[in-house]
């Protein structure tokens, strides 16, 4: 295979869909549900650490899909902010978020073109 017939890996930045980002947000709050649990739960120190740890790491990885995300126009401003700003002290909001533009979307097409209810192929927003 030539450099003009294309190349199987996928083009930059495919992976950065609007799915994936949304579903990497709801793993994050159900993290964070786990460190509330471990918190509420007396003597349990270790769950909280490792929930912990992986809350604030999971944090940060989400502030860098975001800009990402918003950067290639797969995620509208409200949706980064939610996600990456009060995200640090409650990622249900941005799960929350991701919801309400999922829904958005599909009124604004009038019916749902993929699962995502993107109305590009691609996840963008604005094509």
């Amino acid at each position: 295979m030539t450099a003009l017939e294309g190349s199987p890996r996928p083009a930059r930045g495919r992976w950065l869909t609007f799915d994936h980002v949304k579903w990497a947000s709801f793993a994050h709050s159900t993290v964070y549900a786990c460190l509330l649990i471990c918190w509420a739960v007396p003597g349990w120190h270790w769950g909280e650490m490792v929930f912990g740890f992986a809350h604030g790491i999971g944090w940060f990885v989400m502030c860098a899909l975001c800009l990402a995300a918003l950067h290639r126009r797969v995620i509208p401003l409200y949706v980064a902010v939610c996600v990456a700003v009060i995200g640090a002290i409650g990622p249900f909001v941005g799960s929350a978020a991701f919801l309400r533009e999922q829904r958005a979307r599909v009124q604004r097409n009038g019916r749902e073109h993929n699962r995502s209810g993107d109305h590009a192929r691609d996840g963008r927003v604005g094509h």
